[in-house]
Order: C-alpha cells, then sequence, then structure tokens
C-alpha cells in the first residue's frame, strides 16, 4: 500500500523530532551542521573548511557546555510553569482575572518596571563599558591586526574568530607572560614566516618560540628570554663600573635586554632629551640619573622646576643653579640665551677645527613639567610686558635658540612632559629637535605622536623604571638606572671640577643672589652683556683670542664723580632699572608694579609709557614687602 502524503509528513516529521532531541542531548547544534572543530569535551578554536556566513559564538563552545545551558533553560522554565500552573493554580487564576477586570494598576507597575529595567541597564552596560576598556583596547590594537596577517599564512577561514586560536594577555609586555597561538595541525605553514608575523605585529623584543605539533593541539607559545633587568641600582658594583667607563658625553640611560648598556651621545646622536611619561612613570629618577652623570664630568647644570621638590638631590651642590619661581626660571633662560648667541661667536672666531671644550664647559638645561611651565613663562610675560616689548616672551626665544644650535655649543636641553603636544612645546618643529625620547606608562596617542617612526608601538608596561628609549627609528626597552638621592649627591660632587684650572675661563652665568630682585641685567632686552677686559698683568691661556702679543699696561682713568640725581625726577621702568636702582632688575620692576599693592602710582606719562618719581621708587624699594616678589625662597 503507498504511502500517502499525510502519512510521509508525519514520518518526516517524526523522524526531525528525535534527530532534534538527539541533538539536544548531545549538545550539538540544533540545525544539525557543524561550524567549528568543536567536539562534546573540547572548545574550538577554527571554523571548518567551506562553511559560510557568520559563525556565532556558541558554535566555538564544547558540547558539554551547551548541554548545561539547554537543561538549566528548561530545568528553570519548567519549575516556573509548575508553580504558577498546578501548586498556585488558583492565586494565578484570579491575579489574571484582577488583571483583566481591571488593568491599570498592572500598567502603571509595568511602567515603573520598564523604567527601572531601563535605568539597569544603562547603568550596566556603563560598567560594562568601563570594566572592559582594556580587553577591548587589546583587541582593536593587537589582536585583530595579528589576525588579519596571520590569516594568509595559516589559511585560517575568514570567519575564524581571533579569541579562539590567539591567546594573548592583557599585560603580554611584562617580563613573565606567556602568549600562546594555536595552529592548524595540517602544518601546512612556514614556521618561520609565523614567526616574524607574531614578533612584529606584536612588537616583541628577545623572546623564543616553542612549538608543539606533536597530537592533536598543535600550538606555539612565545616567551621572554633577553629581557632586561628587573632592576638597575647604581649600587651594584657591576652597574657602578660601567658608569663610571663611560663617556663624558654618553651618560648610561639604563640597560637594555640581553644586558645592552643604553646610552646617548650628546655630541654624536642627539644634543637634547625629551622624557615623557604619565605620573609614576620615573621622569624624575630618568633625570637624575643623567645629571648626576654629567656633574661627574664637570658639567653646568641648570634645574628650572616650577614644582620646587622634583630635584632636592640637586639643592647646593657646586655647578648647579637650582631656580623654582617662573620669574627666575624667565630670567635664567634668557641669560642663557645670551650665553648661547656668546658661544655662536666664539665658534665662529675658532674657526672649524677648534678644540669644542675651547667654547666652555658642557651646560645642561633641566626643564621639568613643560607643559605647565610653558603656560606660566606666558602668563609672567603678559604681566611684565610694556608697549614696545615682544609679544613672544623673550624666555621662550631663549630656549628655542638653544634648542637650534645646541650640538656645536655643547648646550644641552633635558625636558621633560605628561604630554609633549606641538602647542606645548611651541610647535612640530621644535619638538622635532630632540631626536631621542624616551617613554614610560604611554599612551597609544602619546606614542603614535612622539614615535610615529616605530610600529607598532610596543605595549606599555607597569614595570617600575622600565621605559623604551626611541632613537634613530628604532625603540629599545631599557631598565633605567637607579640612583638614590644620597647616591646621586655623593656622584654628582666626587668627578672632575664645573670648571677645569688647565682650560679657558668660562663666562659667569647668571645665578639667583641672596636678594631675588638684585640683578643689574636688564631682563628681556635681547643684547649680549659687554665681556669683561682681562688686566694687562693678568695670566691668560693661549688660544685663538689671546696669540697676539699683550699690548703695555695703561694707567686706568680715575673713577667719573656720578651727576647728583634729583628725587623728583618723573621716569620710566626701564630707565629705572637702569641708572636709579641698580640692585633691582626691570622684570621684578614690572612684576612688583602688577601684583604689589604698595607700588608706587604713576605721576605722569610719556606716551603709553607711565612714569615714576625717582624718590618714590627708592622709598619702595628700601621698604617692600619680600612676599610681593614672589621668590622668598631664595632669601
Amino acid at each position: 500500500m503507498a504511502q500517502t502524503k499525510f502519512d510521509k509528513q508525519v514520518e518526516e516529521t517524526a523522524e526531525s523530532v528525535a534527530f532534534g532531541i538527539g541533538r539536544f542531548l548531545a549538545g550539538r547544534p540544533m540545525d544539525g551542521g557543524r561550524k567549528t572543530d568543536a567536539t562534546f569535551w573540547r572548545s574550538g578554536t577554527r571554523v571548518l573548511p567551506k562553511v559560510e556566513g557568520r559563525v556565532s559564538r556558541s558554535s566555538y563552545r564544547a558540547g558539554w557546555k551547551r548541554l548545561t545551558f539547554r537543561v538549566s533553560t528548561l530545568a528553570v522554565i519548567g519549575a516556573g510553569g509548575y508553580q504558577a500552573g498546578y501548586v498556585h493554580q488558583d492565586a494565578t487564576v484570579a491575579t489574571a482575572q484582577e488583571i483583566w477586570a481591571n488593568p491599570d494598576p498592572a500598567l502603571a507597575a509595568l511602567e515603573q518596571t520598564g523604567i527601572a529595567a531601563a535605568s539597569t541597564a544603562a547603568v550596566g552596560t556603563a560598567a560594562y563599558l568601563a570594566l572592559t576598556r582594556k580587553r577591548r583596547e587589546l583587541m582593536r590594537e593587537w589582536v585583530l591586526p595579528l589576525h588579519e596577517a596571520l590569516a594568509l599564512p595559516l589559511r585560517l577561514p575568514e570567519q575564524t574568530d581571533p579569541r579562539r586560536y590567539l591567546h594573548i594577555p592583557r599585560n603580554f609586555s611584562e617580563d613573565d607572560t606567556v602568549i600562546r597561538v594555536d595552529v592548524p595541525g595540517r602544518l601546512d605553514f612556514s614556521k618561520d614566516l609565523v614567526a616574524d608575523i607574531i614578533a612584529t605585529k606584536l612588537a616583541l623584543e628577545g623572546v623564543t618560540f616553542s612549538w608543539h605539533l606533536a597530537g592533536r593541539e598543535t600550538y606555539v607559545t612565545v616567551k621572554k628570554t633577553r629581557k632586561p633587568p628587573a632592576k638597575t641600582a647604581f649600587k651594584d658594583p657591576k652597574v657602578r663600573e660601567i658608569v663610571a667607563a663611560a663617556k663624558e658625553s654618553a651618560p648610561v640611560i639604563g640597560i637594555g635586554s640581553a644586558g645592552r648598556i643604553i646610552a646617548v651621545d650628546l655630541d654624536a646622536e642627539s644634543p637634547h632629551i625629551l622624557v615623557n611619561a604619565a605620573p609614576g612613570g620615573g621622569k624624575s629618577v630618568t633625570l637624575r640619573c643623567i645629571a648626576c652623570q654629567m656633574l661627574h664630568h664637570g658639567s653646568l647644570v641648570f634645574v628650572l622646576d616650577t614644582k620646587r621638590i622634583s630635584h632636592p638631590w640637586a639643592s647646593g651642590l657646586p655647578g648647579v643653579t637650582y631656580c623654582r619661581d617662573i620669574a627666575d626660571i624667565h630670567d635664567q633662560l634668557v641669560a642663557l640665551g645670551m650665553e648661547g648667541r656668546r658661544r655662536t661667536r666664539v665658534a665662529d672666531e675658532l674657526g672649524i677645527d677648534a678644540d669644542p671644550k675651547a667654547i666652555g664647559p658642557r651646560l645642561l638645561i633641566l626643564l621639568e613639567e613643560v607643559n605647565a611651565t610653558m603656560k606660566q613663562l606666558a602668563r609672567y610675560w603678559e604681566k611684565i610686558r610694556e608697549s614696545g616689548d615682544p609679544k613672544v616672551s623673550p624666555a621662550l626665544d631663549a630656549l628655542n635658540e638653544i634648542l637650534y644650535m645646541g650640538r656645536q655649543l655643547r648646550m644641552h636641553v633635558l625636558l621633560v612632559a605628561q604630554s609633549a603636544t606641538a602647542r606645548a612645546l611651541g610647535g612640530p618643529e621644535v619638538r622635532e629637535q630632540f631626536s631621542t625620547r624616551i617613554l614610560a606608562r604611554y599612551s597609544v596617542n602619546a606614542w603614535r605622536m612622539l614615535a610615529p617612526e616605530v610600529h607598532p608601538a610596543p605595549k606599555s608596561t607597569k614595570h617600575h623604571g622600565r621605559a623604551q628609549v626611541v632613537s634613530g627609528g628604532y625603540a629599545r626597552e631599557t631598565q633605567i638606572l637607579f640612583f638614590t638621592e644620597a647616591e646621586a649627591r655623593e656622584w654628582a660632587t666626587t668627578g672632575k671640577k664645573a670648571a677645569a684650572a688647565d682650560g679657558p675661563a668660562p663666562v659667569q652665568l647668571h645665578k639667583p643672589p641672596a636678594d631675588p630682585l638684585s640683578d643689574t641685567r636688564p631682563a628681556g632686552t635681547g643684547e649680549l652683556p659687554p665681556a669683561p677686559e682681562p688686566s694687562a698683568n693678568e695670566d691668560r691661556p693661549a688660544d685663538a683670542h689671546n696669540l697676539a702679543p699683550a699690548p703695555a699696561a695703561t694707567p686706568a682713568p680715575p673713577p667719573a664723580t656720578p651727576a647728583p640725581v634729583d628725587d623728583d625726577q618723573a621716569v620710566g621702568l626701564r630707565e629705572a632699572a637702569e641708572h636709579h636702582l641698580p640692585d633691582i632688575t626691570l622684570a621684578a620692576l614690572r612684576f612688583a608694579r602688577a601684583n604689589d599693592p604698595g607700588f608706587p602710582a604713576s605721576v605722569d606719562k610719556r606716551g603709553a609709557e607711565l612714569l615714576y618719581r625717582v624718590g618714590d621708587l627708592k622709598k619702595w624699594a628700601r621698604n617692600r614687602p619680600r612676599a610681593a616678589t614672589g621668590t622668598t625662597d631664595l632669601d
């Protein structure tokens, strides 16, 4: 008897139900098609060949996990239905009838429940995004680019989820982490090519690859072997020997992988160094490491520190000028700019074959927290600037001059910034003067801004003292050399003196005097001070300046009698600083006029310039309040 159409449908339905129950209990996909290599006991790692369309996450789960989820869901639904439809049947029916008769209370409760659910969902989504930010950044910056590079050599289907075969921890740049990559068991790929891609895309240095290709699970593990030391302390005798053997122009920055010494030659490689790090990244430790070595070899160090307490170890050391207030930092930069122009003239006179040491001692300028310092210098100049003065602070102009001409003049800037943007430094061309950059605890944006030539960016680490030294298009992972404050002072004071007795006498640079307002040099004039002429019987070294025989001594003319000064005379601040108040700078007078309420009132006006009585200015100078200067720490 032939089967009818209805009988065939019944048979097919029964067969589908039987297969569905079997798939349900076996933990297999309900559509019957396998899309990954997952089994009942093992999770999948890759998509099977010739699979088309999107592959869901559940396809990678092991069969027992799917079965557990299905049974648990059925148990919850069944228990709820049993309680509502059998145990509490009367209450369920009564509640349904009440809602049907009067739906308003139910709708109000449903509305409140919906609002609460929406609020909970919003808060939960925000919390989820905050908690998974690091993981999403890892996927976006590292895992997905590596997957795109490995898909072709490993012949992986494009639907493959990279999280299933790339096991990369968030702290994969740390010393003791292990990276695992599951590879196809068919082994039809080049191991060298895969290793090169992994090392390149993850910016790994000094790693080894261990291949596990036997059996069913085939994978490769990546570990660091040639890593920098966990800590590099100056008290270690071997480290002390390395520092003692370093060149005068190449202070040791730290130790890299495989024990390599990381140093930067300020004469041959990079005259200026930029240090960029987030708070706690070791900026002050890095500067202390370099500065104390420079002092050991006889350099002069100028610490420009608006934070005031960044380098207490250097305060009071011979050869160190420590400027804490913005007025002192302004004047010091102007003085250093004048010294740079003086050295330019000296280098021009000495010629191309002259000894660089004949120009003068090496100068190191430590500019702390440039983001805040630049803003304060601009605001300070706005306060003291008068009509006819340039709009840009002469201190900023002097800094730019030093950056552009520092190598030949033995003047070096060690600049510190939390975010070394072009705007903070004065333009992208200024930032390009720092061919060596030390980055620690950096963000992805900071790396792209400061070291775009090194791609991909090495993963930042929170290891104390660990940084990347970028120079010449390469990044070298380095453990920064650590000096304690006592060790830094001891090393700075036990080497060569700042001014050697057998060398040319350096120009006397500006140094904050005991009286914070006493400085006879006018600020911001842009002119070089006249060089003092040596006396006829003074011993002078034989150099390019004095190879000619000294002229015969001539008697000095008698000092001129100063003309009497009328205290009622009205003068401008520049004239007062130059002729009537020799112990106070023009910058200090302008600062006091803007901040000291007791400053004398003007009595007249000459064009745009305000005039003051000489007697009033002298009286104010004798009785001026110390706090009004803003420089009480130097008293």
